[in-house]
């Protein structure tokens, strides 16, 4: 493949290399196999059955047919002349044949139902499982990353479970057959061809730890590849801002290259089973004729024998083939499954306490005592805060950047739990109401409004699904939303793609309040929820406020004056402590770090 000739900053470079998604050392071992088959337990009572069946059925008619051919049809029937036996014979090997080719067409449809139902099944599981991890789960992993264990991963589980696992069987019951078989017509010819077999086990058995390792190198490239392609799509803005495509372009070529060659190196190996196989078939045929016609120069075999030997040796290495394809399959299933099950064995830090009550009506206070907070144990976010929110107040975080605003936002939520410290909603320990219950009555409003592909309609609704239609729009002018809403080409049911990129940052925060409103949450957390709004959209957005906050608790993070002045408390943070709090009028009489942080932000007006 050409590389572009662009040349990569070393930092850019050392942004991409360090990534979770570590390569997985582990034995194959048989009981993490069982944990994924487990997976076709749900289908124990009725496909699974009809397609052990059928495979069970063809296998049988696989082996009953050289016998017929051979033994009955040219030692028995011809060698006596008894055309009627041969009549039967014909008659009946037809019939099987047609048997199969029926047993076939059903075996192949129902594994196919049973296959897809377990991905379906398994993605599902493991998606529901993503979905109740905490927030430092994704912190340390990038959306690429998990979107790989839930497609990519769970795809390559699709021929082990469509095929694999039931051709294992199949293939194990003919190959006992085959070998019980030849053994009766002729254990010293069976013998003679099979000499080669220890040597193939042999040379296949030292392959099998290589080809389990390149494949997971295979999945670790994969997961690379989608991270930086993922983020590469979410900032493209940022990136042609800079005009910085040609240097991710070469960044993605030489990924792209790397996910190529892991994909190469892994298939040389996969690809060596096969020939290994034909080999071993050439030399077995070779001694096949050669001894098998000493034999039957000897007497000690017949015609018919040698030929039904010949059938059942030709069938005998394709079980043996397809056995070296499905322990590639099981390969690969153990380097996917082992990344599948690393997520599924990913415990929420954040679950509810085996005593843990439902509130299902919270009155909105909230206190922290002395609560203290790291996302890296050598940096506290919060050191030893202590405050209370009065039920139905509006309370203001004010601070720069890194003051720890967010953070104490995160653990009303509890997005994360106090690394020590304790935090109540009404008096009760956060810990001792069910998580649910608690975010249900929580809304929070990023600066950043995410807008869901889907219409205006189903964005509101989305804090509450089962809302009529009449309540979403009655929420909408509450807000104020509704005249832009019905300028829209549909109105309400006018569809909006992801993020919402047809409609500007003051619409989009207005479908966030309205969201908000409709869910009639008792805790509202607005986390720099009006920074990007335009001065115009500004008086709609505060008026939205007031309609918004009105009888419920509101945490407010904002830098704006005009949307923290008319709060009831004001807790002024620097470096995780409070250092400052009061009212507006309060703390600008004190001449402190809120009067230096306002008169800053009256200069930087008037300048403009």
């Amino acid at each position: 493949m050409k590389q572009s000739q662009t040349k990569v900053h070393p930092s850019v470079l050392e942004r991409f290399h360090y990534s979770i998604d570590a390569a997985i050392d582990k034995p194959f071992n048989w009981k993490q196999m069982w944990r994924l088959l487990s997976y076709l337990k749900p289908y124990s009572k009725k496909l699974l059955p009809l397609s052990i069946f059928t495979v069970l059925l063809t296998t049988f008619i696989r082996l009953a047919i050289p016998i017929l051919i051979g033994v009955y049809t040219l030692d028995v029937a011809l060698k006596n002349k008894d055309f009627t036996l041969l009549t039967y014979l014909v008659a009946g090997i037809g019939g099987l044949y047609l048997l199969n080719y029926v047993a076939n067409v059903y075996r192949i449809r129902w594994m196919n139902m049973l296959g897809q139902g377990v991905i379906h099944d398994l993605r599902k599981h493991l998606f529901s499982h993503v979905q109740g991890l905490s927030h430092r789960f994704f912190d340390q992993r990038s959306a690429g990353s998990i979107l790989v264990r839930i497609m990519n991963d769970i795809n390559s589980l699709q021929e082990l479970f469509t095929n694999g696992v039931i051709n294992l069987l199949m293939d194990m019951v003919l190959l006992v057959g085959i070998v019980f078989i030849l053994f009766t017509l002729s254990p010293e010819l069976t013998l003679a061809v099979m000499v080669i077999l220890p040597l193939m086990f042999l040379i296949s058995t030292s392959l099998r730890k290589n080809i389990r390792r390149s494949w997971q190198t295979v999945r670790l490239k994969q997961s690379k590849l989608n991270s930086h392609l993922n983020e590469s799509i979410q900032g493209i803005r940022v990136t042609q801002s800079f005009t910085q495509e040609q240097e991710n372009m070469a960044f993605f070529d030489g990924v792209n290259t790397e996910s190529y060659d892991s994909w190469q190196v892994a298939s040389k190996k996969n690809a060596m089973f096969r020939p290994l196989v034909e080999l071993t078939n050439a030399i077995g045929s070779a001694v096949l004729i050669w001894y098998g016609a000493t034999l039957i120069q000897q007497g000690s075999l017949g015609l018919g024998a040698f030929v039904s030997f010949a059938f059942y040796l030709g069938m005998f290495w394709e079980p043996i083939s397809r056995l070296g394809m499905v322990y590639n399959q099981l390969l690969m299933g153990m380097a996917s499954s082992e990344r599948i099950f690393e997520f599924l064995d990913e415990k929420p830090l954040v679950k509810d306490n085996p005593n843990a009550k439902v509130i299902s009506n919270i009155k909105g206070e909230v206190t922290f005592e002395n609560v203290w907070f790291a996302y890296n144990e050598d940096r506290p976010a919060l050191k030893g805060i202590s405050l209370k929110m009065n039920a139905g107040e509006t309370v203001a975080l004010v601070g720069h950047t890194g003051s720890g605003k967010s953070t104490i936002a995160n653990l009303i939520s509890r997005f994360y739990d106090a690394t020590d410290g304790s935090v109540f909603v009404d008096g009760i320990p956060i810990k001792d109401i069910k998580v649910e219950a608690l975010r249900s009555q929580i809304s929070v409003v990023l600066q950043d409004t995410f807008i869901f592909s889907g219409t205006i309609m189903d964005n509101i609704r989305f804090g509450r699904p089962d809302a009529s239609d009449e309540e979403v729009k009655k929420a909408a002018e509450a807000i104020g939303a509704n005249d832009f809403i019905e300028r829209l080409p549909n109105g309400y049911e006018t569809e909006v793609e992801e993020r919402g990129n047809v409609l500007s940052v003051g619409e989009r925060q207005l479908l966030s309040f309205a969201r908000s409103l409709l869910a009639d949450p008792r805790i509202i957390i607005l986390d720099e929820a009006t920074a990007s709004i335009d001065t115009e959209s500004e008086v709609k957005i505060q008026q939205a406020l007031k309609t918004l906050l009105k009888g419920r608790t509101a945490v407010i993070i904002a830098h704006r004056l005009s949307t923290i002045r008319e709060a009831d408390t004001i807790f002024v943070l620097d470096h995780g402590e409070i250092i400052e709090q009061g009212n507006h009028q309060r703390l600008m009489e004190i001449g402190g770090e809120y009067h230096d942080l306002v008169k800053a932000q009256y200069k930087v007006l008037q300048d403009n």
